[in-house]
């Protein structure tokens, strides 16, 4: 009778085991243009973004900080231990699918009063201790036959989790390289606005010694020598900003890595370049972000999670389907436990029907369906934004290289200015206010154009981040 039993569920377990209940998932629809609806932008072509993109820069120290960033940042590391944490927790939610055993022993001693025949008859009833032990030795086996399919859609839930934080590692990835690149082209901004300010500190000293000794002589007043020495003061008030940003940057880079503050600062306190951006840049279509973001992907995974918990939450209304058995010896001498069969078993179904809830279960679908809704809207969400960082990123880099341009024209302008008021001043036709000008003017055009190169690389660098650049590197925990 126990093996037809046995049988019958086995046959239905396997007739209805693809049955799971709950909706299937399906990619929420979001319109995504054919093409990028920023104007045309130099030096953007079509093309696969670059995965390492900053090797496209040409910089070793950058790549170096990139590599070394990989090994030692913290929140990398963090976002890796929560990978681990949730592929170990898709192991808990698999363990389902399969038999539970154990196996126990246990030795006891008890004693206890007893009732013994009187010693004649009608005599007094007498009782009496009575010891004695206990050896035991048992398997016990259970297994959920998973009909309605309640187990596995908790495992495509946390197998959908697992997926979900593996992306949210590749985020995490992305949004560090990113921000390496450009805090360190910051840095080589910073020192090239100091060397820009050291450089006009020194040519209006030598016009502040010019301009003293014509005073001397006679041919200039008290006020230029006043000018002067105002200008040059302005311009040196600028040094402790820009060595406060070097420093601030430098800390910054140490911490991105891993390692103390300080601990990059006789590596990067000597000037170099502002990384070059390369003549073309390829960046693909709007339909990539779908497979590229990070964070897209990250979203999408939460959908298919929230989908198989609806329908985990959905299989509750029906009936549970248990296998369990035990089996052991038990006997009052240890030697007396040998190998054989054993003294007492039991097997058999269980079946668990839930009949009156008080509401959880509907209330716990409810709960579920908004759940997925909420992560349908973030991902909608996070695909619009992702479309408008890369827009705004292609709009900036775009108009940043037309400024530039356009300063470095000022600049050179600038510099003929000042060649011309020298020598004008030195010959008598213009007053020494024109050479101030003109001094003025080119130290703040030099300046924007250092800014306006920085500015250059980092836009470019938020384009690669807004591309997802960089996630096809990342390595495996």
């Amino acid at each position: 009778m126990k093996v037809r039993v046995l049988t019958a569920i086995a046959g239905l377990t396997l007739l209805v085991s693809g049955c799971a209940i709950g909706p299937r998932y399906q990619r929420s629809a979001v319109a995504v243009g054919k093409q990028w609806t920023a104007p045309e932008t130099r030096g953007i072509v079509a093309g696969e973004p670059a995965a390492e993109w900053w090797t496209t820069f040409k910089d070793p120290q950058l790549a170096s900080l990139v590599k070394r960033a990989v090994d030692g940042n913290f929140d990398l590391q963090l976002a890796t231990a929560r990978v681990n944490e949730a592929r170990a927790a898709r192991g808990v939610a698999r363990s389902g699918l399969f038999p539970s055993l154990g196996a126990g022993v246990s030795a006891t001693h008890n004693r206890q009063r007893a009732v013994a025949a009187p010693a004649s008859l009608g005599g007094p009833v007498r009782t009496t201790q009575v010891e004695l032990d206990n050896f035991e030795g048992h398997f016990d086996a259970t297994w959920e036959l998973d009909v309605f399919g309640r187990i596995r859609s908790g495992l495509r839930a946390a197998s959908a989790d697992t997926v979900a934080t593996e992306e949210a590692r590749r985020d995490v990835f992305v949004t560090l390289l990113g921000e390496v690149g450009r805090i360190y082209t910051e840095l080589r901004g910073l020192q090239l606005r100091l060397a820009i300010a050291e450089k006009n500190i020194h040519t209006q000293q030598d016009t502040v010694e010019v301009t003293q000794a014509r005073s001397k002589a006679g041919l200039a007043t008290d006020l230029d020598v006043e000018r002067a020495m105002a200008q040059l003061e302005t311009t040196r008030s600028a040094v402790p900003t820009l060595q406060s940003g070097i420093l601030a940057a430098i800390h910054r880079l140490s911490l991105l890595i891993g390692q103390n503050p300080g601990s990059l600062s006789a590596e990067l306190t000597a000037s170099a370049p502002v990384p070059v951006t390369p003549p073309e840049v390829p960046i693909g279509l709007p339909s990539d972000l779908l497979e590229r973001r990070p964070d897209v992907r990250r979203s999408e995974g939460e959908i298919v999670a929230a989908t198989a918990r609806v329908g985990e939450a959905k299989a509750a209304y029906f009936p549970r389907f248990v296998l369990s058995g035990t089996a052991g010896r038990q006997a009052s001498e240890l030697h007396d436990i040998t190998l054989g069969v054993g003294n007492f078993f039991s097997a058999g179904p269980a079946i668990s029907v839930p009949i009156f809830t008080g509401g959880r279960i509907r209330s716990n679908i409810r709960i579920q369906d908004a759940r997925l809704q909420q992560t349908v809207i973030r991902y909608r969400s996070a695909v619009l934004s992702a479309l408008e960082e890369t827009e705004n990123a292609l709009v900036s880099y775009s108009n940043e290289q037309s400024r530039r341009e356009r300063l470095e024209s000022a600049v050179r302008a600038n510099e003929e200015a000042v060649k011309l008021s020298n020598e004008r001043y030195r010959a008598g036709l213009t007053d020494f206010l024109s050479v101030l000008d003109a001094q003025r003017e080119l130290y703040a055009n030099e300046d924007l154009l250092a800014q306006s190169r920085t500015a250059q690389t980092v836009d470019l660098i938020a384009l690669y981040k807004a591309l997802g650049g960089g996630w096809q590197s990342v390595p495996q925990p």
